[in-house]
């Protein structure tokens, strides 16, 4: 999904010949630490509210320009780039520009958790499986073949690698709440299934509490 095409409710910038007080005032209002500064309509940079407290009330952003952060996404660019750069930065707020470096909305990074949950399809049913093995085991391939050929279909899947030992853990999200099959025929296949969330582990856990009730009871 390109930055574009998202849904959002665009928060207000400031000018260059604004005060800091005008910033300090607009971000207790928005409950964000950063504002967009622009020049007309260029983009001059960020800033932050750390900066800010530490400098005269009445001084425009004019005067304190080099310390502006020059960061931005495009909004050709997919939204992820705009997550990447909230987390790196710790940003409140992502500025978009177009081609010509002019600002074309500011993005609340709190918007992007909603598309975040969208893009892995976190409101539909879904069970998860993580995986743990080394790099030159790993084959998706295979790995879809074994989901596809116990009725169900990955709609997520994510590796990250322990470059300490060379492994890599793969997080397999599918389309099916019962994967006790799908954990099962990944054991068949020697695979080593470090945990996984599914209907039949919620249904275990009221077993068991069922079953300590009962002797409880027999006590």
């Amino acid at each position: 999904m390109l930055i574009k095409n998202l849904r959002f409710e665009a928060i207000p910038n400031l000018e260059i010949s604004d005060q800091i007080l005008r910033a300090l005032e607009l971000m207790h209002d928005l409950h964000v630490r950063h504002v967009a500064i622009t020049r007309g309509n260029e983009y001059a940079g960020l800033c932050s509210e750390d900066v800010l407290m530490d400098m005269d009330e009445n001084i425009t952003f004019e005067e304190i320009e080099p310390s502006l952060l020059r960061v931005s996404v495009k909004e050709d660019d997919h939204f992820l780039n705009a997550v990447l750069l909230a987390a790196n930065y710790h940003l409140t707020v992502i500025p978009v520009i177009d081609e010509a470096h002019n600002l074309v909305a500011t993005i609340e990074s709190n918007h992007l958790l909603k598309n975040i949950s969208d893009f892995l399809h976190l409101k539909e049913p879904a069970g998860m499986i993580v995986l743990e093995m080394d790099t030159q085991q790993y084959s998706f391939s295979e790995i879809s073949k074994i989901v596809e050929a116990n009725d169900a279909q990955i709609t997520q899947l994510n590796t990250t690698k322990n470059n300490a030992d060379g492994t890599m853990e793969v997080t397999v999200c599918v389309n099916k709440l019962e994967i006790s099959d799908i954990v099962a025929t990944f054991q068949r296949y020697d695979y080593v299934v470090k945990y996984y969330f599914g209907e039949e582990l919620y249904t275990n856990e009221l077993k068991d509490n069922y079953e300590n009730l009962m002797n409880y009871l027999n006590i």
